[in-house]
């Protein structure tokens, strides 16, 4: 698979329609060959977790067997002529996943001997991260690796609102509007845009505050060159 790749998942027992997951690791990554998935548990309203993500977090054991398809996503795969531009990664919740096997290729790719991403580590628009949760207390997903992204030049800026612990922006859309300028910047250097998380609230949210910063001309063009890639459900 290649970042930004989904896996089908069919449970066991009953014949029930498979669910997709983006894949949360890079294929090369230091995991022994292996394929990471960031879960959260589903709760329904009466209380009983989701079937698929209630299996993955309970009743699948440790060491157990899962049955996965690999299912490719052209659309939010970076293709070659894309691959070392400068990254605007947006999302929330677990869509950090797709981000994070993004940005482990790019950290793949700035370690290679005379990288072309390393011009944008100068100029500090290597890759910059906007992602939206919960609570800071509780869902600061990925802490360790993003604060190593952060100090070893992988991740440019990073920019993490938590919609319950208040503040002037709640949501990732409401900082992304507030850095219009700075979004300006990343664009007309050349940036791509990889927005992944949930359709309903954020994804809408966030182009129309990209409509907003940017003006639905340009937009269109990002979207005709292929600099706006999304995995949104």
């Amino acid at each position: 698979w290649e970042a930004g790749d989904l896996v089908q998942l069919r449970l066991p027992g009953a014949d029930r329609t498979p669910r997709s997951y983006s894949i949360a690791s890079r294929p090369d990554a230091d995991l022994g060959g292996g394929l990471q998935l960031l879960v959260r548990r589903h709760r329904r309203a009466d209380g009983s977790a989701g079937a698929a993500s209630g299996w993955l977090t309970g009743d699948c054991p440790i060491g157990g067997a899962l049955s996965l398809r690999l299912q490719p996503h052209p659309a939010f795969r970076l293709p070659p002529a894309l691959a070392d531009r400068p990254l605007v990664l947006i999302g929330n919740g677990t869509g950090l996943a797709g981000l994070r096997a993004h940005l482990q290729a790019a950290e793949r790719r700035l370690a290679a001997p005379a990288s072309p991403r390393q011009q944008w580590v100068a100029q500090g628009l290597h890759a910059w991260l906007l992602l939206g949760e919960r609570q800071a207390a509780h869902d600061a997903l990925c802490d360790v690796e993003i604060t190593h992204w952060l100090a070893s030049g992988v991740l440019s800026r990073t920019d993490r609102v938590y919609s319950r612990d208040g503040g002037p922006h709640r949501h990732v859309q409401e900082r992304l509007a507030a850095e219009a300028p700075r979004l300006r910047d990343w664009v007309e250097a050349g940036a791509v845009i990889l927005l992944c998380g949930s359709r309903q609230g954020m994804a809408s949210g966030v182009e129309a505050s990209l409509s907003d910063a940017l003006g639905e001309a340009a937009l269109r063009s990002l979207h005709q060159q292929g600099r706006l890639r999304r995995d949104v459900y």
